[in-house]
């Protein structure tokens, strides 16, 4: 489309047509996707249960105006991926509701369908279909994904049990300011291993700070925890606070068997031998205190005016 940095899709018609043409074509168990009043798969058979996660980015508070389109569009799908692996599961179909402002170019809307397009090829998710719409305020984006599980993998923030190690996959800290909240890579491989390993008892991940989540995981599972601060992978030139209450780490936070331990780096080591996961304290009785954490990111706590 000529002068496509200026110009506006002409009606939604067109919109359609051009998100379309970039993203992945879907999945064989689709009947009908994109453009149609409702996408329709076919159900599921055997012993698996089915996952669903929706998520929101907002300009202003998970992306600054002026970011580029298509690092918009990765995020926005890699953000419910990452929710997806922290269960276990392996992600299937996503809808997305755009609500964009008026003076949002084809160029805009190219470079974020490209964004999410590539995550939804580099994961294999198929984008059904969703909405678009006028916002008169700042941009909105709002992603529903679905996914699946066999039972037996499946792993919640409710297993933990007092005497089990905390761990942590890959470095925490500076996301924001370094940029890769923007361009992070969900560790849905790694979840799907440690979603076959027994020894691991609860998993979730880390968006809003190890500071913040780690407290959800524990109450979830009725304990307390104990961690070690000098032990945090951190990225460089990051505090142990920033690593605790920075968030958009993206990472997993899961708890293990301290029996097995030994065993799962082991294999760890050999599966993923670029990417860390390290011990960093473990799960306690309730009834003791935890260690003092700041807190992470929480969307409803009010801001300072």
């Amino acid at each position: 489309m000529k002068n496509e940095k200026r110009g506006r899709p002409r009606s939604e018609g067109e919109l359609l047509e051009l998100v379309s043409s970039l993203l992945p074509k879907p999945s064989s168990e689709v009947l009908t996707g994109i453009g149609d009043d409702c996408a329709v798969i076919r159900p599921m058979r055997g012993n698996n249960l089915q996952l669903l996660k929706t998520d929101a980015l907002v300009e202003g508070i998970h992306f600054a105006l002026g970011t580029p389109p298509e690092r918009i569009g990765w995020k926005a799908l890699c953000r419910p991926l990452s929710d997806i692996a922290a269960m276990g599961g392996s992600p299937l179909h996503a809808t997305i509701t755009v609500a964009a402002p008026t003076a949002w170019t084809v160029a805009i809307w190219k470079g974020l369908y490209r964004g999410i397009g590539s995550a939804a090829r580099e994961f294999s998710v198929s984008v059904v279909g969703g909405e678009t719409v006028r916002s008169p305020g700042p941009a909105f984006l709002s992603v529903s994904l679905t996914g699946t599980i066999p039972k037996n993998r499946l792993k919640l923030r409710s297993g933990a049990k007092p005497g089990d190690l905390i761990c942590v996959t890959g470095k925490l800290g500076g996301s924001l300011k370094s940029g890769r909240h923007l361009s992070f890579h969900p560790r849905l491989a790694e979840g799907q291993w440690l979603g076959n390993r027994k020894e691991v008892s609860a998993m979730m991940d880390l968006s809003d700070g190890l500071g913040s989540d780690l407290p959800k995981l524990a109450a979830e599972s009725g304990c307390s925890f104990l961690i070690d601060p000098d032990s945090l992978p951190r990225h460089r030139g990051c505090t142990a606070t920033e690593a605790l209450s920075d968030g958009e780490d993206y990472e997993l936070l899961l708890t293990v068997s301290p029996k097995e331990w030994p065993f799962l780096m082991k294999s760890w080591d050999t599966c993923f031998p670029h990417t860390l996961l390290t011990c960093i304290g473990r799960m306690t009785g309730e009834d003791l205190t935890p260690t003092p954490l700041p807190s992470g990111y929480d969307h409803l706590r009010p801001t300072k005016s």
